[in-house]
């Protein structure tokens, strides 16, 4: 038996120790991202269990300028409590269930000091359910809930060049510090490599994935699509809700079918923005531009898709823990970046477009959050043909 089934959370007649499912891939895990309203630093960290590998782990990322440094801790499942999940130096603390939650990495040993509370700014948003499938398996079936808001606290980030030591202590306040997190469980590719079988000799042919979270004064926006290579669109969400505090507090608006033109560094598939198009349900239209303010390549040291280090799942042991640093200006980093997700800070203004007989002009509004965005293989209305295609 396990704690937790003391508590009527069941819906599979047995122990909370265990999965419904027998996948190896079933996982339960939590992402944040914070930055200031500059771009100067961002921070990304998550913390997963994955409850038939037996593998509780977590990460904080920090990009300050040209430099990340990662934490990285993992451990085994057994008697971690999940009402208070903790792994090595980083822990969670769920003060507020849906509404406000305490991040901290105590690892001063290893030159990271965080400890920060999440205030959510609008109630959590209840995703479309994600199914993806290769051929006739299931890669990623899972649910989902984002919600934006702010911070508040403190980070501290030490590193050392040339034998000097060197300390960069962040005041992190709401009125600053915004963010973007999402609860996500169900199935998705995760610990060591599986044996690739048919895939060998039918690989995947193409991946686009855009995800936008946006925060502004009164409302947030969440965006997300995801395409085959022909572009045919395989999940659509485009919601707006509005803040607490405001006259349509809580209103939750659909936005349409939104179409995507991402702006790309020639040469590369590295967004520099976006031009997406809205529509509100009586036919106004929008506008959203988004431009990058810095990003982070989630296969470089945070243990996402690619990343040649480290794969959240994998086993490192008991009480496994360390200190991973990344140069963004190494080569290898810069092109690795173009196969994985690339999680970008992001400014925003989202304009109303006059309709005729509105009696009124555009009008517009000015936000910050998260730009996701990954491309790699074919992605024909992108005019990537094969895997080596770039933008002109």
């Amino acid at each position: 038996m396990h704690p937790l089934d003391e508590y009527p959370l069941h819906q599979a007649p047995l122990s909370m120790a265990y999965m419904a499912t027998s996948d190896r891939n079933a996982y339960d895990r939590y992402y944040f991202n914070a930055h200031d309203r500059s771009g100067d630093v961002w921070l990304v960290a998550g913390l997963g269990i994955y409850p038939n590998l037996g593998v509780i782990d977590a990460f904080v990322a920090i990009r300050h300028g040209d430099h990340q440094v990662t934490i990285r801790s993992s451990d085994a499942l057994d008697g971690h409590d999940r009402m208070a999940p903790a792994v090595g130096p980083i822990a969670l603390e769920v003060i507020e269930p849906l509404e406000q939650i305490r991040l901290t990495c105590d690892a001063p040993d290893l030159g990271v000091e965080v400890d920060i509370t999440w205030t959510g700014s609008c109630p959590v948003i209840d995703e479309e359910p994600h199914v993806w499938r290769s051929g006739p398996r299931i890669v990623l079936e899972a649910q989902r809930f984002a919600q934006l808001g702010s911070w508040e606290g403190r980070i501290s980030l030490s590193s050392q060049t040339d034998g000097a030591s060197s300390a960069t202590e962040w005041n992190v306040t709401p009125d600053l510090w915004l963010g973007s997190r999402d609860r996500s469980w169900g199935i998705r590719p995760i610990g060591e490599a599986e044996p690739p079988g048919r895939n060998a000799d039918e690989p995947l042919e193409g991946f686009w994935w855009t995800y936008v979270p946006m925060r502004f004064d009164d409302y947030s926006i969440i965006l997300i699509a995801q395409e085959s290579p022909d572009g045919h669109r395989t999940l659509n969400d485009a919601v707006r809700v509005w803040h607490r505090g405001t006259e349509r507090a809580e209103q939750l608006d659909q936005l349409g079918w939104p179409r995507y033109h991402i702006h790309y560094t020639p040469g590369t598939r590295v967004p520099t923005g976006a031009t997406i198009h809205l529509t509100e349900a009586d036919g106004t239209p929008l506008t959203l531009e988004v431009t990058s303010h810095g990003n982070m390549p989630l296969n470089a040291g945070a243990g996402y898709g690619g990343d040649p280090t480290w794969a959240h799942g994998a086993w490192r042991g008991r009480d496994w823990v360390e200190r991973v640093e990344t140069d963004h200006t190494d080569p290898d980093v810069v092109s690795m970046a173009t196969f994985g997700v690339i999680d970008h800070v992001g400014s925003a203004t989202l304009t109303r477009h006059a309709t005729e007989g509105s009696g009124s002009g555009d009008t517009t509004d000015q936000g910050w959050g998260m730009f996701e965005h990954a491309t790699f293989g074919r992605h024909s209305p992108s005019g990537f043909e094969d895997w080596a295609a770039v933008a002109d």
